[in-house]
C-alpha cells in the first residue's frame, strides 16, 4: 500500500477535474457538513481535496458542496445525527461529542496509546471494519482517524510537571481525557472545539488540550501562549473522527459510482487524513515558535510519572468494558496490535 501525498493528490484530482469533468452535468449531488472553519486544516487539507478526488473520478456525475463552521444549522455533537438521519448526506465530526455512543473506539483515547496520526488513524480503521459494525451500521462509513497526539496549551503559566496542574481548570477533550485530568488533580470542563477561544478569553478554561492544527485557525497560540508538550514513546493522548456517509445517499448510487466511493474510503483514506493531520501539525507549531511562546516537555522521569499515575484510566476503561459485556482486554492488545502494524507499514 502505497503512502497517499496530499499535494500530488490534490494537484491531479484538480487538474483531471478541469479537463474531464467541469462540463458535465452532476448526476448527484451530496451536501458534506462539519464543525470547523473553512480555513481549518481539516477542510483545506482533508475534506476538500476528497472532494475534488470523488468528482474528478466520477467524471463530474458526483458534484460534492461542502458547507464549513456549522452552516446547515445544528451543534457539533448533531453531526452524526444529521448523516444517520439523511438531514446532510455526509458529515465529518469528533466521536468523543457522543460519549458512550461508541464505546468500542474509546480504546484508542486512552493515555499514552497513540503514535502519529497516519499510523493511529490506518489502525483505528482497521479496527473499525473489524470491531464496530455494529456501532456504525446506522451509516455509511467513509473512514475514521485521529489527529496528531495532542499537547497542553496554559494562558498564564508554564507546566512542567503535574503539579502544575493542580486546581486549574482544564478543556477535556473527551471522557477518557476529562477523568485523567481529575485524577491530576485539574479540574475538567467538556467542550466543542470552536467554544474554546470565547473559553480561554474570557476564564472559563485556563488551558486547552489540542493539537497544534487546531490551535493555528482558532488562533488559540496567542490566547494560551505557554504550550506543554510529551515525548516519549506515545502522545498524551488523542481522540477520534468520524466520516460517515448517509446510507440510502450511498445506497442509490449506480455500482460504478459506489466503486469510486469505495476507492475514496477505508484505510487508504485514514492514512491520507493521518498525512494531512501529521504535515499540518508541523507547521502550526512552528508559527506558535515563531509567535515566540514558551515551550515545555514532559520527558524522562516526568513523561514515567504522568504514565503511571494515569494507569488507572485504562484499568476503568477495561472493567467498564467488561461490565458491559465486552472483551476488553482483547480489544485493547487488538488497538495496540494494529497500531504495531501499521508502525512497520
Amino acid at each position: 500500500m502505497k503512502k497517499l501525498k496530499l499535494k500530488s493528490l490534490a494537484l491531479i484530482a484538480g487538474s483531471i477535474l478541469s479537463f474531464n469533468a467541469m462540463s458535465v452535468e452532476p448526476e448527484y449531488t451530496f451536501k458534506l457538513h462539519h464543525m470547523l472553519p473553512p480555513v481549518s486544516n481539516a477542510h483545506t487539507n482533508f475534506l476538500q481535496p476528497w472532494a475534488d478526488k470523488v468528482e474528478a473520478e466520477s467524471n463530474g456525475r458526483i458534484h460534492i458542496d461542502i458547507y464549513p463552521a456549522m452552516q446547515l444549522g445544528g451543534k457539533p455533537p448533531q453531526l452524526f445525527d444529521q448523516t444517520r438521519k439523511g438531514i446532510v448526506d455526509i458529515t465529518w465530526t469528533v466521536g468523543g461529542y457522543t460519549p458512550g455512543r461508541f464505546p468500542k473506539a474509546t480504546v484508542f483515547e486512552l493515555p499514552f496509546m497513540p503514535l502519529n496520526a497516519r499510523i493511529t488513524s490506518m489502525a483505528l480503521q482497521e479496527y473499525a471494519e473489524k470491531e464496530m459494525q455494529d456501532e456504525l451500521k446506522d451509516v455509511h462509513l467513509l473512514a475514521m482517524h485521529t489527529h496528531f497526539p495532542g499537547s497542553l496549551h496554559s494562558r498564564d503559566k508554564d507546566i512542567k510537571s503535574i503539579e502544575d496542574l493542580q486546581g486549574l481548570k482544564v478543556r477535556a477533550p473527551n471522557k477518557m481525557m476529562a477523568d485523567a485530568f481529575g485524577i491530576l488533580g485539574a479540574n475538567t470542563v467538556f467542550m466543542p472545539v470552536p467554544s474554546m477561544p470565547s473559553a480561554l478569553s474570557k476564564g472559563v478554561i485556563d488551558v486547552a488540550t489540542l493539537p497544534f492544527e487546531v490551535v493555528k485557525p482558532l488562533k488559540i497560540d496567542e490566547l494560551a501562549p505557554h504550550h506543554t508538550e510529551f515525548k516519549g514513546d506515545r502522545g498524551l493522548y488523542t481522540q477520534f473522527f468520524i466520516f460517515s456517509m448517509n446510507n440510502d445517499a450511498y445506497n442509490k448510487l449506480p455500482a460504478d459510482l459506489k466503486k469510486v466511493m469505495d476507492n475514496n474510503s477505508g484505510v487508504n483514506l485514514a492514512g491520507f487524513i493521518g498525512d494531512a493531520f501529521d504535515a499540518y501539525e508541523i507547521g502550526a507549531r512552528g508559527d506558535a515558535v515563531k509567535r515566540g511562546n514558551s515551550f515545555s516537555t514532559i520527558e524522562g522521569a516526568e513523561y514515567d510519572r504522568w504514565k503511571e499515575k494515569l494507569a488507572p484510566i485504562t484499568a476503568q476503561w477495561l472493567k467498564e468494558m467488561n461490565d458491559e459485556g465486552y472483551d476488553g482486554q482483547r480489544l485493547l492488545d487488538e488497538a495496540k496490535d494494529l497500531i504495531k502494524k501499521y508502525e512497520n507499514f
